[in-house]
């Protein structure tokens, strides 16, 4: 499973920072989900390997532009370049509206179908190899966080118990190991509690803009890497509670609160330039995170992409 950040800025775009998309490629294969996509996402997927024709669904936090103004860009460009394959959209309300409104006015009929899922339902979505729970978050609007777990972890059959319940070897141990619930002897056993996993199933939650990351406490059970918002840092507290954001002590603060072995801060505000001797810059939100959390911290930057394998180990990937 890998993170591939698109866009690590708040609001607007700078020189070296798009807004706000990142990718999330499953283990196997080429499928991949883009968690927001302000605007010229589509421009910074052309410079990575990802295809259109491989994604599998979009997510969108919440309805500010610096995270979906790109979506009818992207959508339009897949129908032109041959996509066929239905497409799954989970948004707040207003954004398939405004999508609605924009295909009408712009005369824009794509070639494949969309599925639109409503996030403010908080939706828990499958899809063949990732499972998606919906999580609330507080922001100025709605704003949601999407905690993505892999399905189909490599598993064996725990033989011990089937022998001890007496199921005799052959079909029906291959509808188990399938992920198939079978009854035998009266008794129906789930092929969850007759397979031994090879592996946790690996867990990634991805946060929209949100001021209390204290609302991640359920998401965040179980998962190796969380990525949220650090628009600003402390000196700005203030600021970020009037415009709905955090900064980066109080997400380390909650991250160390719950043991979260990986924490990725982005969204940062322009105002933090990227020369660590300037004032501000990343560094300070580096720094601040780093004197509350004993995980591994990282901070986001555009084409930036991380690991998570097998054994839950989190890394960058060296670029090409």
């Amino acid at each position: 499973m890998n993170l591939l950040f698109l866009g690590t800025s708040a609001g607007v775009p700078t020189k070296s920072r798009n807004v706000t998309g990142i990718a999330l490629r499953e283990s196997k294969g080429k499928g991949w989900y883009l968690i927001d996509c302000g605007e010229g996402t589509q421009h910074q997927v052309l410079r990575t390997k990802l295809s259109f024709h491989s994604l599998n669904a979009i997510l969108i936090t919440h309805v500010h532009g610096d995270h979906c103004y790109g979506l009818p860009g992207i959508l339009a460009s897949a129908g032109m370049n041959g996509r066929k394959a239905p497409l799954t959209i989970v948004a707040p309300a207003g954004i398939k509206a405004w999508l609605e409104a924009t295909c009408e006015a712009t005369q824009l009929g794509l070639p494949f179908a969309l599925e639109f899922i409503c996030s403010d339902d908080l939706p828990s979505i499958e899809f063949e190899n990732m499972a998606v729970a919906t999580f609330k978050l507080s922001h100025g609007v709605a704003s949601y966080a999407y905690a993505l777990t892999e399905k189909n972890v490599d598993a064996a059959l725990n033989i011990e118990k089937l022998i001890q319940k007496g199921v005799p070897r052959g079909p029906l141990w291959g509808q188990l190991k399938r992920g198939f619930d079978i009854e035998f002897a009266g008794e129906t056993l789930t092929s969850h509690e007759c397979l031994l996993l090879k592996h946790e199933a690996r867990k990634v939650v991805i946060a929209g803009d949100n001021a209390q990351p204290e609302l991640l406490w359920e998401a965040c059970a179980g998962a190796q890497v969380l990525v949220h918002e650090a628009t600003y840092t402390q000196e700005m507290a203030q600021k970020a509670l009037e415009v709905g954001h955090s900064y980066a002590r109080l997400v380390a603060d909650f991250a160390e609160s719950v043991a979260l072995p990986n924490l990725v801060l982005t969204h940062f505000s322009p105002r933090y330039q990227l020369n660590p001797l300037a004032s501000p810059s990343i560094e300070d939100i580096r720094k601040e995170a780093q004197s509350a959390y004993s995980g591994s911290l990282y901070l986001a930057r555009d084409f930036l992409e991380f690991s998570l394998d097998k054994s839950g180990h989190f890394s960058e990937v060296a670029s090409e």
